[in-house]
């Protein structure tokens, strides 16, 4: 008796150089909107500064323009604020996400094995 498959998989953006955008770093930049802060985003998500600080640099590097704006810090620490282009980052992702999930939820039990 054949079995059906369902099928499974993540999407990440990526270009010559490399993965740019994954669910991973659309979490970081989502905790760094909300928290307006890149520590608290990285502690979040039980990171290290140093690991969350290359991300982001990796991404405003090869972004058009850059996802991030750091302040830095005096008496009251340092602040963190996305830019236009990751809140469209964000976005696109998300939307491309919905499009995959529905592409595997329609796709899934078509192949028998």
């Amino acid at each position: 008796m054949d079995k059906a498959v369902n099928l499974n998989g993540r999407i990440w953006f990526e270009t010559a150089d490399g993965k740019l955008l994954g669910h991973g770093r659309v979490e970081l930049l989502e905790r760094i909107r909300d928290s307006g802060s890149l520590r608290q985003a990285a502690m979040q998500m039980k990171m290290s500064y140093r690991q969350a600080w290359d991300m982001v640099g990796y991404m405003n590097e090869h972004f058009s323009s850059p996802v991030v704006i750091s302040h830095r810090g005096g008496k009251g620490g340092g602040s963190a604020e996305l830019t236009p282009k990751g809140l469209q980052a964000i976005e696109q992702f998300k939307l491309f996400q919905q499009k995959f999930n529905s592409f595997l939820e329609e796709n899934s039990g078509l192949i028998k094995i």
